[in-house]
């Protein structure tokens, strides 16, 4: 049985790809997310982030967006 998991981005691993479940935050959050590519149903991969709550970059299709530790921590996604 193949079981999918869901994690934060925070959770992720660099290389690590999964598709958005939901964004944990309010209408403001999910609209700047939204205006970025960032929306449940999205496949994005999780590129990489720095040690101790640095920026963490992601790429949406063919564009790579730098987001906060604390946004990365409010999109839930199923991994692979």
């Amino acid at each position: 049985m193949n079981e999918k998991r869901q994690i934060t981005v925070r959770q992720m691993q660099a290389g690590q790809s999964g598709t958005v479940i939901e964004i944990l935050g309010g209408h403001g959050l999910v609209n700047r997310l939204s205006s970025l590519g960032i929306r449940p149903g999205k496949r994005i991969t999780k590129v990489s982030s720095i040690f101790m709550r640095g920026p963490v970059t992601i790429q949406v299709g063919q564009t790579q967006i730098a987001i906060g530790f604390g946004m990365a921590g409010k999109i839930l996604v199923e991994v692979d």
